[in-house]
């Protein structure tokens, strides 16, 4: 019901930085009631990275605090994840989550395709 696209993502050493973003788009009316971040590395579980409810109340993952940033924009269909200081453990497909409310039809949870974050040593 609601479409997440996300984009930002390519290969960056250690040290480096990369801006995510997701773009929501709908045929219907709706707003996002929470945004969220993923990230799943091989071999590993789909983990919480940052989460950010209501536009204002924000989470992070303890491997993340102080260097990874949720933000939404000024449109409030999309959303952002600036990411400093970055380290080859962050390598992994990002996904970007959002609980979306449409306008008469009710709440729905919706997954983006992911993008590939890769950090090289």
């Amino acid at each position: 019901q609601v479409q997440l696209v996300e984009s930002g993502g390519g290969l960056v050493q250690a040290g480096g930085s990369l801006r995510l973003s997701c773009a929501a788009a709908s045929q219907f009316v709706f707003e996002i009631n929470t945004w969220g971040w993923y990230r799943q590395a091989p071999g590993k579980q789909r983990e919480l990275v940052a989460l950010m409810r209501d536009g204002l109340n924000t989470n992070y993952a303890d491997s993340v605090k102080g260097r990874f940033t949720i933000s939404r924009g000024n449109a409030k269909n999309t959303m952002y994840l600036q990411m400093n200081s970055l380290k080859p453990e962050d390598t992994a497909v990002y996904y970007c989550n959002a609980d979306a409310r449409l306008l008469g039809r009710g709440d729905f949870d919706s997954w983006g395709q992911g993008t590939q974050v890769t950090v090289s040593s």
